[in-house]
């Protein structure tokens, strides 16, 4: 096994940062969501808004990189809320459809207002700052989900 060169020890504790990051937002939005909700729901929605309406329970746990179960559990509770709703799927009669409702997507909207004080606290304290990382975190993230399905090398 090879020494890590300075290039992956920085890319390393970029990905640490980012871990953190994500563990400090998350903590953040849970205690701005309705009890019960956690980030992993509000994951899930946005993920739908982002990507694509109408994806398939396997497909979701397969972006999440969770079981099956695990993301029909959350799919469940989203449910529940009448945040999505399930449909048949027309290339699969077997399987279902995951489809955002009206109230789904207003309470993403609802709650990205919410977070705006929080958003707002930091984009004071830290101008520009999203502004100069967004580009950057994207293509990582597109090298990193291309990687992970094995369209990259």
């Amino acid at each position: 096994m090879s020494k890590p060169d300075s290039g992956s020890l920085a890319l390393f504790e970029v990905l640490r940062e980012v871990s953190i990051l994500s563990q400090l937002a998350g903590a953040l939005l849970e205690a701005r969501t309705p009890k019960g909700v956690l980030a992993s729901h509000f994951g899930v929605l946005n993920h739908l808004l982002r990507v694509r309406d109408g994806a398939t329970p396997l497909e979701i746990a397969r972006a999440f990189q969770v079981p099956k179960t695990t993301m029909t559990h959350t799919l469940a509770g989203l449910a529940e809320r009448g945040w999505i709703a399930f449909r048949p799927n027309p290339q699969d009669a077997r399987s279902k459809q995951v489809w955002l409702t009206g109230a789904g997507r207003r309470f993403v909207t609802d709650m990205v207002q919410v977070l705006a004080d929080d958003t707002q606290d930091v984009q004071a304290a830290l101008p520009g700052l999203a502004e100069r990382l967004r580009p950057d975190l994207q293509r990582l993230r597109a090298y990193l989900d291309a990687r992970r399905d094995g369209d990259a090398g």
